[in-house]
Parts: structure tokens; sequence; C-alpha cells
């Protein structure tokens, strides 16, 4: 079988509304690139601000009513601000990881972090914590802004001997990061159940199978837990900006320990403020900032 490689050109702030669109109609995930362009005087990789979101429809004989479907999601899209068009391309089926290999290169992240794609020689790793991750899901490869600032700051604020909790767990990503920073006990949770055997996947491929929990749920359904994991010194979602308000006001600054963390992620410049108003109104300090270009993420620190 052949496969459509279908792709976007977006701002980072619709990068994760695309995707979303996209995961409908791919069976097979959803790739996010931050695009950059290279830099001449300082001889160096820089973001541009647009984003790529990539994904392959297999080419069956469903492939046109596919293309319509999504085509149409899209232009809805489209209604409610302005995206760049549709970009299609044949891949054959015996290219077609090597397409992916491509788009999704080992990241150092860091002073010690590296994301590996699961075909990559984990040894290049070399004295840096590898993340191997195998791009099955729309989100959590790594590639996004705002999923690179949150392993940031768990690297900056740490998790060494602590439990961490980490809610909209997506691919396990971060997890499996709090895993390799020397965490004690993790529970990563997900509303959506098929991001679970994912989650599960990953974990095993880093070697940790059974080191990391994984369950469907959401804060509340952690904050009902009756051991010690209803709270963490580190507590990690990574969902986006209004969710995590409502969250706020239905407990979840409750999963921190006292004089825990909190690391938010999904937000936008723009929505920042209203993040930190809802945490500020539950108890919650903030203690550190992180950008990258539309994206932010904030720490808090409960008393």
């Amino acid at each position: 079988m052949n496969w459509l490689e279908v792709s976007l050109t977006c701002s980072g702030e619709l990068a994760e509304a695309v995707a979303e669109v996209f995961s409908r109609y791919a069976p097979d995930g959803v790739l996010i690139n931050s695009l950059t362009t290279f830099d001449q005087q300082d001889y160096e990789e820089k973001p541009t601000g647009d984003t790529q979101v990539v994904a392959y429809l297999p080419m069956d004989d469903q492939v046109e009513q596919t293309r319509q479907q999504l085509e149409e999601a899209v232009w809805h899209l489209g209604q409610i601000a302005p995206i760049g068009s549709l970009e299609y391309k044949v891949i054959a089926d015996q290219n077609w990881m090597d397409s992916w290999k491509e788009r999704y290169q080992p990241l150092e992240l860091g002073r010690n972090l590296i994301i590996l794609p699961a075909w990559i020689d984990p040894g290049i790793a070399g004295r840096r914590l590898p993340i191997i991750i195998s791009p099955d899901m729309a989100f959590g490869t790594g590639t996004h802004p705002s999923t690179q600032l949150c392993l940031l700051a768990l690297e900056r604020h740490g998790c060494l001997d602590k439990d961490v909790l980490d809610i909209g767990c997506g691919s396990g990503i971060l997890s499996i990061a709090a895993v390799r920073l020397g965490a004690d006990r993790v529970l990563g949770v997900d509303f959506d159940p098929i991001a679970i055997p994912s989650c599960e996947r990953n974990a095993s491929l880093n070697g940790m199978h059974g080191r990391i929990t994984f369950e469907v749920g959401t804060h509340t359904d952690i904050l009902s837990r009756s051991d010690r994991l209803k709270q963490a010194p580190v507590v990690l979602a990574n969902i986006l900006a209004h969710i995590l308000v409502k969250m706020l006001d239905t407990g979840l600054a409750e999963t921190v320990s006292p004089g825990g963390i909190l690391i938010l992620g999904g937000i936008l410049d723009t929505q920042a403020e209203s993040v930190i108003q809802a945490a500020g109104s539950v108890g919650l300090t903030l203690i550190d900032t992180l950008t990258e270009q539309d994206w932010v993420v904030l720490v808090f620190r409960r008393s």
C-alpha cells in the first residue's frame, strides 16, 4: 500500500488544533515540526515561528473520501483562524518509514536529556539520558515547543527520589523523562484510553515496563485514590490553557504536596495571565516561566 502524505504549515498557536483534526483521519499518527531556517551569520538553525503538521493516509479505496473529509474539517478550522493550505505527496510503502525518519531526528534538550526515535541506536546518546519515543500519537513526540519546555522545567527543578504525577500523559514522554531524572514513583493518567497503550509501549522501549503506572483518568480520579499517589511533590500537566483553568478550579492544586511544584504547559503567551490568576486563586505561587516561540510553561509552588 502507498501512503498519501498530508502536510500543513501554520503558526505555533494553531499547531495543536490542526494536529487534532489530522489525528481523526490518520491511523498512524501525526507529527508536529517546529520549522527552522539556517542563519548564515550565527551559523545555526533558528526557529521561523511556523510549525508544520504532517500525517499519512493509507491510499486505499477510502482515501478520496477521507481526503474530502479532512479538507472539510480544515476548512471549518480556517473559518476560526487563518491557516495555510493542505499539501499532498504520494509516498511509496517501502519509503514511508524513511519519510518519518527524515522528519523525526534526535533532539538534545537541556543539560542532560536527548529524545530519540525508536529506530535510532540509543548508543548515540553518550552521557545524555535517552528518552526513546515511537511517534505513533498526535502529541508527545517531543517536537512541540510546549513538550520541550516541560522537559526543561522538569530537569531544572528536579524530581530525584520524588513521586511524580503526569496528568494528560499523552505518549508518556514526561513520565519517562521523570524516571530518567531519578523519580521514585511515577503515575501518568490520560482521559483518552487510546493513549495508555502508547504510553506503555514507549515505557517498554525505555526499559521501564512496570516502573511507571499508566491509567485512564483525570486529576479528580487521582484525588480519589487511597494510596500515596493522590498527591506528589512534582506534578505535570501539559494540556491546553482553558482546560488547565478549569482543572485548577476543580482541585488540580490539591494533587500537589505542600511545598511541591506544579508544571503547567500547553499555554500560549496570550493565555498565560489567565492561568496565573487561576493558580493564584487556589494558593499557588509562580516561581518560574519558560518560553519558546508563542508557548509558555509556568511553574508554581504550593505553599
